[in-house]
């Protein structure tokens, strides 16, 4: 008798219709998935098989727009979903009021990046049948989606996200839990290359497992739709960081199997969701392993293809949530790698981007640009990348000198590769930004969301010449669960000093890096703990809140610099003995005086 093994995730809810959804379920044998609503939507799915696990992804129709019905999850016409103990609320389906109705209706995205299921080496966060785990046993702190399912299962009022954008890190494949590890050992040797990191696809799944039977972020995933996209953990540390990595990461016995493991995975547990009913109907790859008893081949040449020719695969994607504009970008396997050409995407792909921001000026009120690395960082540390990337580019003493040598090493050592590292296609991203920002029917909000760098903080540009007629911000929240070296907080505050402005400038002069097409001022943070942002947009208008995971009863003070209010809601499920609060860090308007 089938079972569930994992979800249900609930993912695509179509906003131009609302009337369509889509629910994604891993099972644990060959099945038909049924999801039927209380007000008679209903979708069924034969499961397809990938290295003998066995899927599905539930196109929902008949859905009633402007309305939250609760579901349920059936294999084999038995109800797998909710489970019959289950301390938490009914999983739902909230469908959108579509039309001109919708402007007037607050759409809400929270967002973050970087989450451990489990710290490495802190064994395991769940067993299956487990209760819920107690927030004291966390040495890294509570958990940002932990705490928001707490607030959203106990209190009935509280306003529920209308989607949750996770920018990268979902999973860690190179810093695995003691649990991770131990199942790891069953299989080979730890001694041998990659070690007590994953290695293929088998290993990637247990990853998935862990971060997403996790019972309270098991039930939020059930029941608020959410947009993925990957970062360098999701495969490894500085994944494509430059062409010297890439070259040397490609001679070892592990990686093949590494990254192509890492991309099928990701295309199953995470990239079809991104996905429109629509958009999965057209998919050749999708129609080709539905229709075959098992799609395992197909999948690895495709992901093989995508590793050596990443022009030929799109992983970024565009979403409209009414006069919402959400565009989704993939920071790291669209790079362009070779030091005279370095692009953060290639060329076909900063051309969709670009037709994407700029498609039908007038139609959206807010272009939110979702990138898993910050634009615009602290000043130091962006004169800093520039600085290096100038270095490796062989500006003092040729690509092949000391200053090359030593530029790739501290490029490496000290993760310089976001955008700053890619001078030209930061300058590419600003003027981009302009220009969607500008002209008659400029939008009323530009932001450009982004995660990895395990704080969070507010800055907002200013060009020096003719500017947007847009609101203009760089919107940096993370992680969701991980942790920060106490030198690099210090070394992130000070990179917003006048001292750290100061030595970053002395670092551009000696890379003769030429002046950015723009200034920033940092307006708000940094803020260090495990937290999430939530845009509130409706109408031209658009708030901004910050809040982060306590202990219920913990009354310490923020450990960030924030500004604004600073009140606790807590709350749990019944079922649970102890929970984690949700802090308001942080709360201010993006589109008026601040």
């Amino acid at each position: 008798m089938a079972g569930l093994r994992l979800g249900p995730l609930l993912r695509y809810v179509d906003h131009a219709s609302g009337t369509t959804a889509t629910v994604w379920v891993e099972a644990d044998r060959p099945c038909t998935v049924t999801v039927r609503c209380e007000d008679g939507a209903s979708g069924s799915s034969a499961t397809f098989a990938v290295c003998g696990h066995h899927y599905a992804l539930v196109v929902v129709d008949g859905l009633t727009p402007g309305t939250t019905t609760p579901y349920e999850v059936l294999i084999d016409d038995r109800c797998v979903w909710p489970p019959a103990d289950s301390p938490f609320p009914p999983s739902t389906i909230t469908t959108p009021v579509p039309g001109e109705e919708a402007s007037r209706v607050p759409l809400r995205i929270a967002f973050g990046s970087c989450r451990w299921a489990a710290p490495p080496g802190g064994g395991s966060p769940f067993s299956p049948g487990s209760p819920l785990r107690p927030p004291g046993d966390d040495p890294i702190g509570p958990d940002a989606l932990d705490a928001l399912a707490s607030r959203l299962a106990s209190d009935p009022t509280a306003v529920r996200p209308d989607v949750l954008l996770l920018l990268g890190d979902q999973i860690y494949a190179d810093e695995t839990s003691e649990a991770t590890r131990r199942l790891i050992a069953e299989r080979r040797d730890l001694k041998e290359p990659p070690g007590a990191e994953v290695a293929d696809y088998a290993e990637y799944t247990h990853l998935y497992d862990e971060s997403w039977r996790d019972p309270e972020v098991r039930w939020l995933l059930s029941t608020v739709p959410s947009c993925m996209i990957f970062d360098d953990h999701d495969v490894v540390d500085d994944w494509n960081t430059s062409e010297s990595w890439q070259t040397d990461m490609r001679a070892t016995s592990w990686w093949h199997e590494r990254i192509v493991s890492g991309l099928m995975s990701y295309w199953v547990y995470q990239h079809l969701g991104n996905l429109s009913p629509a958009a999965l109907q057209a998919d050749p790859l999708y129609a080709q392993i539905r229709s075959v008893p098992d799609g395992t081949e197909a999948l690895r040449r495709f992901a093989a293809t995508a590793d050596a020719e990443p022009s030929g695969v799109r992983w970024s994607y565009r979403r409209d949530f009414g006069r919402v504009r959400v565009l989704v970008v993939d920071s790291r396997a669209a790079r362009v790698l070779g030091e005279q050409d370095r692009a953060m995407l290639d060329p076909e792909e900063a051309q969709w981007f670009r037709e994407a921001a700029l498609d039908a000026p007038g139609s959206y009120d807010h272009l939110l640009i979702g990138t898993s690395l910050p634009w615009l960082l602290p000043p130091l540390i962006h004169d800093a990348e520039a600085w290096d990337a100038a270095l490796c580019r062989g500006v003092r003493g040729g690509p092949d000198g000391r200053w090359a040598r030593f530029g790739e090493k501290l490029r490496r050592g000290a993760d310089l590769e976001h955008w700053a590292a890619f001078p030209q296609s930061f300058r590419e991203l600003t003027e981009l930004v302009r220009e969607a920002g500008s002209g008659p029917h400029a939008p009323a909000t530009v932001c450009v969301l982004s995660g990895d760098v395990h704080h969070a903080y507010v800055a907002e540009p200013r060009w020096a010449d003719e500017g947007p007629e847009a609101r203009v911000f760089q919107l940096t929240c993370s992680p969701v669960h991980n942790s920060i070296p106490a030198l690099m907080r210090v070394g992130f505050r000070f990179g917003w000093s006048g001292a750290g402005k100061w030595l970053g400038s002395l670092l551009a002069r000696h890379g003769r890096c030429p002046e950015p097409p723009v200034r920033w001022r940092r307006a708000g943070g940094p803020w260090f703990g495990n937290q999430l942002m939530t845009l509130t947009l409706s109408g031209r208008s658009a708030r901004l809140e910050l809040v982060r995971a306590r202990k219920t009863g913990d009354s310490t003070g923020s450990a960030g610099s924030g500004a604004g209010s600073s009140t606790e809601r807590s709350g749990k499920p019944a079922a649970s003995p102890e929970s984690v609060s949700l802090e308001t860090t942080m709360e201010r308007s993006l589109t008026e005086g601040s």
